[in-house]
């Protein structure tokens, strides 16, 4: 057992250097292999088993239609539909930018999709309309979570799969938050917009000139609003399965931007699938690779000792979640959330589970713990990738206004999540059970 969890250590160390988080496992379940002595035909096998598993084919299909869809010409749509709402009030951009990162997850469930898309559209714009730069992209990095909340998840595909737990629940079980998160993170940006003096407003209009934007921008904005209704709609009749879902919202994307909306050329189409198998391809190897080690670990009975180790601080079903939250957070600084929710629950799942804990509320509390740890230092690797679309901003520009989002938006969502199992099983018991 020492030797594992030492090996371990060391596979942190290496993602903290800069190793992608798939080659760290792997070298360390190699390493793990070699020194304890276990027969690698009793881990890789049962890796190899996981990852052909029609489920899990829902996750590149996914992938493919959010690189689709920032291909499409969808995102510009959805801003300017949202615009047309909430636009012209003040601080009603930032109100934009966090409730069409939002819509924007019913669509792809990626959040470093709603980044490239969203981030490299507002940004600029913010910028123009007198928001601190620092601020635009601190904000578009903290509601590019919202993309993992709001349902299809992609890492929520993930935990579900290796948790063995239904997708739908899954699915179901965050959406709350998602919804819970978004209308905070839009009351903060009104509160501290208001403390904006250099702020442009947009003259308001007449009310007749106002339903006549709105429908323009709604009419031109239709197939997209219709894609997570299609999408989410049919999962949720039961006319198609999840993986089936994500092979049509592919699908859907690419009549959308190449016949209806023609913002999508035969070049971008066949980058957006370029990119989109490199992606896919790269999680294939990380998954491999964390389920193999996960395998290894149940084996050296990891779960059970690290819930004797807990036990050993406290019994308290409270104080249990409370340190699972910080693992969990803390987890989400180091790995990306994919990886990050498999690996949640192959070990820490147990842990819940042993006081209690419901899989499904777990699932819930997993995701929104690792989405914020994505966004929060040091490796934070959405927070990064806003600053590089943002023009390449130093971290010190943007990391105070991303602060506020997270301590007093995120943060106090996560806790009611975790504490109060209703709101992420409110909707699971009402449609599922």
């Amino acid at each position: 057992m020492t030797i594992v969890f030492s090996i371990l250590a060391v596979v942190v160390i290496m993602m903290l250097m800069g190793v992608p988080v798939g080659f760290a496992f792997g070298l360390g379940g190699f390493a793990i292999l070699f020194f304890t002595g276990i027969d690698p035909r009793f881990a890789m096998p049962a890796a190899f088993r996981s990852i052909e598993s029609y489920t899990l084919m829902a996750l590149p299909l996914f992938i493919l239609a959010g690189a689709l869809i920032s291909e499409s010409g969808i995102s510009r749509r959805l801003l300017n539909f949202t615009m047309s709402i909430v636009g012209r009030t003040k601080g009603g951009l930032g109100v934009v930018c966090v409730v069409t990162c939002t819509i924007f997850g019913a669509i792809s469930g990626s959040a470093s999709g709603a980044i490239a898309a969203i981030g490299s559209i507002m940004i600029p714009e913010m910028t123009e309309q007198g928001y601190p730069r620092g601020y635009a992209t601190g904000l578009v990095a903290t509601s590019s979570m919202l993309a993992l909340l709001i349902p299809p998840s992609i890492p929520m595909i993930a935990f579900a799969m290796t948790a063995q737990i239904s997708i739908l629940s899954a699915f179901l079980s965050t959406l709350i938050p998602g919804l819970l998160m978004m209308t905070s993170y839009s009351l903060i940006n009104i509160f501290l917009s208001r403390r904006m003096e250099n702020l442009v407003m947009t003259p308001r209009q007449p009310p007749g000139q106002k339903l006549k934007e709105i429908g323009h921008s709604t009419r031109r904005a239709a197939f997209a609003l219709l894609m997570p209704v299609v999408v989410l709609g049919g999962i949720y009749g039961g006319i198609f399965t999840p993986t089936e879902a994500a092979a049509v919202s592919a699908v859907y994307a690419v009549i959308v931007g190449l016949v209806l909306y023609r913002a999508m050329t035969f070049k971008k189409l066949f980058s957006g699938v370029k990119n989109a198998m490199i992606t896919s391809g790269a999680i294939m190897i990380l998954l491999f690779f964390i389920l193999m080690v996960s395998r290894i670990m149940v084996t050296q009975q990891v779960p059970q000792h690290l819930t004797q180790a807990m036990f050993s601080i406290t019994t308290n079903k409270w104080g249990v979640l409370l340190m699972l939250n910080i693992i969990l957070l803390l987890m989400g600084m180091l790995v990306d959330d994919v990886s990050g929710n498999i690996l949640s629950a192959a070990i820490l799942l147990p842990v819940a589970q042993s006081v209690g804990i419901d899989p499904v509320h777990f699932a819930a509390i997993s995701v929104t713990n690792l989405s914020l740890g994505n966004v929060t230092p040091p490796c934070a690797p959405m927070l990064y990738l806003a600053g590089m679309i943002g023009g390449n901003l130093p971290l010190n520009e943007y990391i105070k206004p991303a602060g506020c989002f997270m301590i007093f938006g995120a943060l106090p969502v996560i806790l009611m999540v975790t504490y109060v199992p209703e709101f992420a099983l409110f909707l699971v018991d009402l449609f599922l059970r």
